[in-house]
């Protein structure tokens, strides 16, 4: 709801504001209305920035108000960018993501009750979900996207199809290297290590690794993130920091619990 009141709010307050709802998380207002509804202060979606640190540091830092992203699209968007804008990865983009049920919130649903969840694996929204259409805004790409539900309470682990002629690996790590080795929430995981859901529960990390297969012209991404960190609550707080001058890390300095 807050796209009805936030221009009011702007101008009557001097607060910063991190909006942790989806009404300026895209760029256009009939984005806006074919996925949710019509958008009540739509001049506003080109100055409010997308709250990913790790790639628009620089207008969140200078904004009063920031968008924070989605959970799935934080995993996907932060794999996949780089690749993207390097041009190593071209066509239409699969993302095969899995969340715990904290992922859907506390609404009180049958799909999200004990009997239901435990010893389940379920996809839903496939082609038709909302953060489908926050990835294709912001990566500039066709990505189709097939969330799934697991029978655990929090992370999320994306995986990525895509097609590339990109011969070795080395070309690969040295793009995610460029666009990540300074941010220190972003974990790149050796060849020999796929991201798992473990190693960043309750952390701010996004966990990122890949697969090449040069004789099938695939490459395969890999990206694990706390969907309540990360993919929400730490994120926002790493947006303050930037907004408010603190250091990025402060408060968010969490090692995995590996639950």
């Amino acid at each position: 709801v807050t796209h009805a009141y936030m221009s009011q709010l702007m101008t009557s307050t001097k607060a910063k504001i991190i909006d942790l709802s989806a009404d300026f998380r895209l760029s256009e207002a009939s984005l806006f209305e074919k996925h949710y509804h019509q958008h009540d202060s739509p001049a506003l979606l080109k100055t409010i920035p997308y709250g990913l640190p790790e790639l628009f540091s620089d207008e969140i830092k200078q904004s009063q108000v920031v968008a924070n992203p989605g959970c799935y699209p934080t995993s996907v968007i932060l794999a996949l960018y780089p690749l993207i804008k390097e041009g190593l990865i071209s066509g239409s983009i699969i993302s095969d993501s899995k969340s715990g049920v904290t992922g859907a919130g506390k609404a009180l649903k049958e799909s999200f009750l004990y009997c239901e969840v435990n010893n389940s694996f379920s996809a839903y929204g496939t082609g038709v979900h909302r953060h489908e259409c926050e990835m294709v805004d912001v990566l500039g790409c066709d990505v189709f996207f097939s969330p799934h539900l697991l029978p655990m309470n929090r992370g999320i682990l994306s995986t990525m199809y895509a097609s590339t002629d990109v011969k070795t690996v080395k070309e690969i790590d040295t793009v995610y290297e460029h666009y990540y080795l300074d941010k220190p929430f972003v974990k790149l995981a050796l060849q020999s290590e796929t991201p798992t859901t473990k190693f960043v529960m309750g952390t701010n990390d996004c966990r990122i690794g890949f697969r090449l297969f040069p004789d099938k012209r695939r490459l395969v991404v890999f990206s694990a993130i706390d969907n309540i960190v990360k993919g929400a609550s730490g994120q926002a707080v790493q947006c303050m920091n930037i907004m408010c001058g603190f250091n990025e890390t402060e408060g968010l300095g969490q090692i995995g619990l590996y639950l």
